[in-house]
């Protein structure tokens, strides 16, 4: 049956629901997806990193995602970021609703359109993240920060200092390694997406002795922290997810369909 809600999980999060473990064959490689039941809701879970976080960022093949997703019928994602903090008010273990993106990534395949069989499209992403979504999020999430503004950094290093001041510079709020390509793929296949942003840390930090400064196995141990939190918080934002919800026609229908309709690889 066709599932009208999805949820990355993304660092630390490896497993939602109990159900039906599927992998999906698409154009793009293979995805493994569970169909399960959240809040009595018919959901597809799709962990970001893999299982046991096997799957670096610059390697996650985020059109394969997409397109297993959309191939399911979701038109809703909820998905949840690990991400580090350039200000002071979003400090470790508090919650932000991402409403911006600055990509600064290289080489992802980051398009559907990229124009090798004839179709070429361009998505209008003024506003990255769907603006119905994002405030049902924050009506269900009244503690998290409302908006932030997300570099994408190419990872899997963190940031040098110099590069945590620039981004800062930039506009940037909080750091992370994934949400692009992943939201604007959503997008060009007409998948609205809200992202809870988890504060781990403070990037590269404020000093040398600064104790929130990233590290890998900091970030684990402040997620494994909010996981009954962040669950708690992907809950309620599903069940608030009317019935109806149609997200923002970006792409025309013609060319969703002829992006899906593109042959599987086995």
């Amino acid at each position: 049956m066709a599932q009208a809600t999805a949820v990355i999980g993304g660092t630390g999060l490896y497993a939602l629901v109990d159900g039906e473990a599927r992998t999906i064959a698409t154009p793009y490689g293979a995805a493994s997806v569970t169909a399960g039941v959240l809040e009595g809701r018919d959901v597809v879970f799709l962990a970001r990193h893999g299982s046991g976080h096997s799957t670096p960022p610059h390697r996650i093949d985020a059109r394969a995602n997409a397109w297993a997703l959309a191939s399911l019928g979701v038109r809703a994602l909820v998905s949840t970021a690990a991400v580090g903090s350039l200000r002071a008010e979003l400090p470790p273990m508090s919650f932000a609703l991402a409403d911006q993106l600055l990509d600064r990534t290289w080489g992802r395949a980051d398009t559907f359109f990229d124009g090798d069989d004839g179709l070429v499209r361009h998505l209008p992403f003024a506003e990255p993240f769907c603006p119905e979504l994002r405030a049902i999020a924050r009506a269900a999430l009244p503690d998290a920060a409302p908006r932030a503004t997300v570099a994408v950094i190419q990872g899997p290093r963190f940031s040098t200092a110099a590069e945590s001041a620039l981004l800062r510079a930039q506009g940037a709020d909080l750091v992370n390694m994934t949400l692009c390509p992943e939201v604007a793929l959503a997008a060009e296949l007409g998948i609205g997406t809200a992202t809870i942003c988890v504060v781990t840390d403070t990037d590269a930090g404020t000093s040398d002795e600064d104790p929130d400064r990233v590290t890998a196995e900091l970030v684990f141990r402040r997620l494994d922290e909010a996981r009954p939190r962040l669950v708690d918080a992907i809950a309620r934002i599903v069940a608030a997810i009317p019935d109806g919800y149609a997200p923002r026609e970006l792409m025309d229908r013609t060319a969703i369909d002829a992006v899906l309709a593109r042959p599987v690889r086995a």
